[in-house]
């Protein structure tokens, strides 16, 4: 019996059909279905698994739509924060009212995705990226299900969250970044970016000062030995190379062409220093792309301290994104 003939072979079975029935291929991401109503002002779409990864979770998303909407709308995806280590797209800063973001842009007549995604124990930089760009794919591929406009999608985020979208934002065109989950086909471009005190450069973040309690024991039981908790080193696999923390880095990722960025920073911030915002203008400006700067004074990380200013940051951002990305 020639090779050939033995693959062929009518009595061997063939491990791709059990049974001997074709077996279709393994779904990738999930449809929407349909909203429910959660308030006067919108519906939301939970828990869409916008990505499968062999060994990991189903990465999800929550889609909150304007009710009101008589056309298309832009969209704009949230990112949680959480130091790449913890936190859920469910989840807003501890100084923000529970889903005032999700409710404010819909009020605009702005749709939003909040999305989960890796983080740095599940795999290093660059899965986080890619996780969101399937996620902005995703979005594309189901926009008319959904009510948007797929030309008109932008991201905001905060702390770790920011560090993700001003990645977003600098790499939309770049294929070596694609990451290749989920859906296909689509860009995954953004056309506005709102970055809440993110981490610009992990090369020159300060290391983080963890007092003793902050992380209980319970916290941190699976955590490898000897790993650094630093956010920036876990980031990217457990390593202080420059060379990995730099190609992490937004501020490496800065061109021309980029699209138009709001950054918002606290003048007081004690985590990431208001300096990594600063850094991230420089370059932008340096390359020509349009940006703007607020800055909030006796602002800590989240906005502790300033919490009287709250409301007026957060229509700041739903305003800016009007602007840029139009209404419904």
């Amino acid at each position: 019996m020639t090779v050939d003939e033995a693959v062929v072979d009518p009595a061997r079975p063939d491990p791709a059909r059990p049974g001997g029935v074709d077996v279709p291929p393994f779904p990738v991401f999930d449809g929407p279905g349909t909203p429910e109503q959660v308030s006067d002002v919108s519906l939301v779409h939970r828990e869409l698994t916008y990505a499968r990864a062999l060994g990991f979770r189903p990465l999800k998303l929550d889609v909150w739509l304007p009710r009101q909407a008589a056309a298309p709308v832009p969209l704009v995806l949230w990112v949680h924060g959480g130091a790449f280590q913890l936190g859920d797209r469910r989840e807003l800063p501890p100084t923000f009212t529970p889903d005032s973001v999700f409710r404010l842009l819909n009020e605009a007549g702005i749709a939003c995705a909040t999305a989960d995604y890796r983080h740095a124990l599940e795999a290093p930089f660059p899965a986080q990226l890619h996780d969101l760009k399937a996620a902005v794919r995703y979005l594309r591929e189901f926009a008319e299900d959904l009510g948007v406009d797929p030309g008109r999608f932008g991201a905001w985020g905060e702390s770790a969250g920011g560090h993700l979208v001003a990645m977003l934002g600098l790499t939309g065109e770049r294929e070596d970044l694609h990451g290749g989950l989920g859906a296909q086909g689509h860009s995954s471009a953004i056309s506005a970016v709102v970055d809440f005190y993110g981490v610009s450069s992990l090369v020159d973040i300060p290391l983080m000062d963890m007092p003793d309690g902050l992380f209980p024991a319970a916290l941190t039981a699976g955590v490898p030995a000897g790993m650094s908790l630093q956010p920036e080193h876990m980031l990217v696999g457990g390593s202080d190379d420059p060379a990995l923390l730099a190609a992490a880095s937004p501020v490496s990722h800065v061109r021309a062409g980029a699209p138009p960025f709001l950054l918002i920073h606290g003048d007081s911030d004690g985590l990431v220093p208001h300096s990594q915002t600063d850094l991230l203008a420089a370059a932008l400006a340096d390359a020509g792309v349009e940006h703007e700067v607020v800055t909030i004074e006796g602002g800590d990380h989240c906005f502790f301290g300033a919490e009287d200013q709250l409301d007026t940051i957060l229509a700041t951002a739903v305003s800016y994104f009007s602007r840029k990305l139009g209404s419904s």
